[in-house]
């Protein structure tokens, strides 16, 4: 901690004084860059596992149906790449253009990761090519074995830039000597006790929103009546992968919750409003900060203090341990919070109806209103990622470092940045129609023509 104090005191004020505008213009334009590209790198995650697996029942039951909904599958996980590509590129460029004197302070420490992240991207490009177009050219096993590299550079790239990530909520790996970084362990930085419930939690939440959302576009076609086995098959299958890992990630968020706790004790402050340090403390349901105070909000007695700390006593810090300058915003991250936590439940729900009624009586729920809620679960699940993102980068404000490097110190003196975000926010809505397009027209494709004529469905 001394350490960290040491390094704060060398970097406040050291660039000269911010420019409050071009910050906020810097945090929107990085904010509506990350919203428009996570949910693509949930996909990157995910799908490419989702894909093989049909494969691979296709492989095992001669079914060309299951065939078909992979070549199906494949081609959106394609269009779905080319457009991260662009997305990733675009915050790339931004890092470095918007918050230089980070990069330049401190590209020593993550720009390891960085790299590997670039080699991760070129590989997967590779093979995602391969395997889109080797459908029907390779053999049924070399074809299936180009896939399984597309699924480690997914998982690896992300992993990569979510170190970094972990790196920033907690520092290490790096000395300040005469008010240079130095000394630098990216290896140590980089792989630090944050990096695995971040990454954990991260990969958990890819399967969630790819396997709610694939899951809902049939559930959709499920509810216009079409119960065909292409449908049925295409919707239980990533329905499956999501609520399976629905559970664990309950698990993984209590782990997030206690170390938060212990290490960025603001952060948690900031999730349930707790202006003082108390012990035996309240979880509160809803409720604004106003005034230095949650109002309005249902308390539930002990359970923040059961959730940081596994004890009903036990005593959870408040936001009155530091200066008013070196606190969060706190409604943006108690609602997001919340609203995380909202929907997560409600998914744990659908889950639960799911999983008893598949494993119990060995069939698919019955009614429409489940199949409507697994077509808003899609939607709703990348609401809850993008705020699960606000919490953990608001949250840890006002710091780009934590407790080290203050986002104001980070931030450009660059002038245009308004025109800028008004170019990209163009840039954004021409990548978000052109692929609407491109699904409608695959969708509009009817599924047999993936399949060998004269194979019943």
């Amino acid at each position: 901690m001394d350490f960290l104090q040491v390094a704060a005191e060398t970097f406040r004020g050291a660039l000269g004084e911010p420019d409050q505008d071009k910050l906020i213009w810097a945090r929107e334009l990085q904010a509506m860059s990350f919203i428009f590209h996570i949910p693509l790198v949930c996909f990157g995650i995910a799908f490419p596992a989702m894909v093989l697996y049909m494969e691979r029942m296709w492989h095992r039951t001669g079914d060309p149906v299951y065939k078909a909904i992979a070549k199906r599958w494949s081609k959106v996980m394609l269009i779905l790449f080319a457009v991260g590509v662009v997305t990733g590129t675009i915050l790339s460029f931004q890092f470095g253009l918007l918050w230089p004197n980070f990069t330049a302070s401190f590209g020593e420490v993550f720009g390891v990761a960085f790299a590997l992240e670039g080699f991760s991207f070129f590989l997967e490009a590779i093979f995602i090519t391969i395997y889109v177009y080797g459908w029907d050219r390779l053999s049924p096993k070399k074809h299936f074995l180009t896939g399984i590299p597309i699924v480690i550079t997914g998982v690896a790239g992300s992993l990569f830039v979510i170190s970094v990530n972990a790196w920033m909520n907690n520092p290490s790996g790096f000395d300040i000597v005469n008010g240079e970084v130095a000394n630098v362990d990216p290896w140590g930085a980089l792989f630090n006790s944050h990096l695995w419930y971040e990454l954990t939690h991260m990969y958990i939440a890819g399967f969630l929103v790819a396997g709610f959302i694939v899951a809902g576009v049939y559930a959709w076609s499920w509810l216009k009546g079409r119960r065909d086995k292409y449908v049925r098959a295409a919707m239980i299958v990533p329905l499956t992968f999501a609520c399976l890992l629905a559970p664990v990630q309950l698990i993984v968020g209590d782990w997030a919750a206690r170390t938060v706790a212990e290490d960025q004790p603001l952060k948690l402050a900031a999730f349930e409003g707790l202006n003082e340090t108390t012990k035996g403390a309240p979880f509160t349901i809803g409720g604004l900060y106003i005034d230095g105070e949650l109002k309005y909000g249902i308390e539930i007695p002990y359970l923040l203090s059961i959730l940081a700390d596994h004890n009903p006593d036990g005593e959870v810090k408040g936001l009155n341990i530091a200066e008013e300058r070196d606190r969060p915003p706190v409604n943006p991250v108690h609602l997001s919070f919340q609203a995380m936590a909202f929907i997560g439940t409600g998914l744990a729900l659908i889950t639960a109806i799911y999983l008893f009624t598949w494993f119990r009586r060995g069939r698919l729920p019955g009614g429409k209103w489940f199949y409507r809620l697994i077509v808003a679960a899609g939607p709703l699940a990348v609401v809850a990622l993008i705020c699960g993102w606000i919490t953990t980068e608001v949250g840890r404000q006002p710091w780009v470092v934590y407790e080290v490097f203050r986002t104001e110190d980070a931030v450009t003196n660059a002038d245009g940045l308004p025109l800028a975000f008004a170019g990209f926010a163009i840039v954004y809505l021409s990548l978000l129609t052109g692929v609407f397009w491109l699904l409608r027209r695959l969708a509009a494709k009817p599924a047999e023509a993936e399949i060998p004529e004269g194979t019943a469905t």
